[in-house]
């Protein structure tokens, strides 16, 4: 008789975070010189748009070009900055241009959501509504796109972390992102390719298994796919098959659960 492991013990808890505010397209500067403002000093920056579609163009300077889920060189996510604002660049007095230098330097190398963004106006004290107006003015040329952020995202943490559906999703909350561009970025992959990638998974840690017993192998395996957001019903599934297999027993599995 199989032991019966909660799937709660394994999976992540999926928390209720904020939604990001997409804005209303309000204008720093006014017309178009305060777009030209910004794109003058996007150029300045190197910066470019970070999205797809023919509008990037990366970050050519020395090194690797960040990916999300890497660590990061310096502040990020509205975290602590611990050098002066000369040190920084940032320009003294005006908080239009403050929030400007704030942001571009944030975007060097990676692109954020717009509540990443607001977080970090709000520690370094920009009014809220000079802050509302900058991420507005750049959101309209571009250098601002929760859409193409959330589709980068699952793009990029699917195939390079194996994370699934509901963990993607789990993770784009906790960066503000609107729930109905959540749900179209991970509406983007399909449940055969999450099992494949499941699959995969499990492939790569089975070897390291071997020597465990059955329930051992299965409590291990599952959980790790269950950390990764996969339904139980997905992961037992994938792994009894994986298990029979290599000629394991598996009878009663598929009813008793973990």
């Amino acid at each position: 008789m199989t032991r019966r492991t909660d799937w709660a013990e394994c999976a992540h808890p999926v928390a209720s975070q904020g939604r990001g505010n997409r804005g209303d397209g309000g204008s720093v500067g006014g017309g178009d010189a305060g777009s030209d403002d910004v794109r003058g000093e996007a150029d300045a920056h190197d910066e470019g748009t970070p999205y797809g579609d023919g509008r990037a163009r990366g970050r050519r300077g020395r090194g690797r070009r960040r990916g999300f889920g890497d660590p990061a060189e310096g502040p990020q996510d509205g975290g602590s900055f611990h050098s002066s604002r000369a040190e920084e660049g940032e320009p003294p007095g005006d908080p239009v241009e403050r929030a400007r230098a704030i942001c571009l330097r944030l975007l060097t190398g990676t692109p954020r959501t717009r509540k990443q963004l607001a977080d970090a106006l709000r520690k370094r004290e920009i009014p809220e509504d000079v802050a509302d107006q900058v991420l507005s003015r750049f959101e309209e040329v571009g250098l601002i796109d929760d859409g193409a952020f959330a589709d980068a995202w699952v793009e990029s943490r699917h195939h390079g972390r194996g994370l699934a559906r509901r963990a993607l999703a789990q993770e784009l909350r906790t960066k503000g992102v609107d729930t109905s561009l959540i749900d179209e970025a991970v509406g983007r992959l399909d449940v055969e390719q999450e099992e494949a990638t499941a699959r995969e998974l499990v492939a790569r840690k089975l070897r390291a298994t071997r020597g465990l017993d059955r329930d051992k192998r299965l409590r291990r395996l599952a959980g790790m796919l269950a950390r990764k957001g996969y339904s139980e019903g997905m992961a037992l599934r994938v792994v009894r098959q994986a298990l029979e297999a290599e000629g394991e027993e598996t009878q009663g599995l598929e009813d008793e659960g973990f």
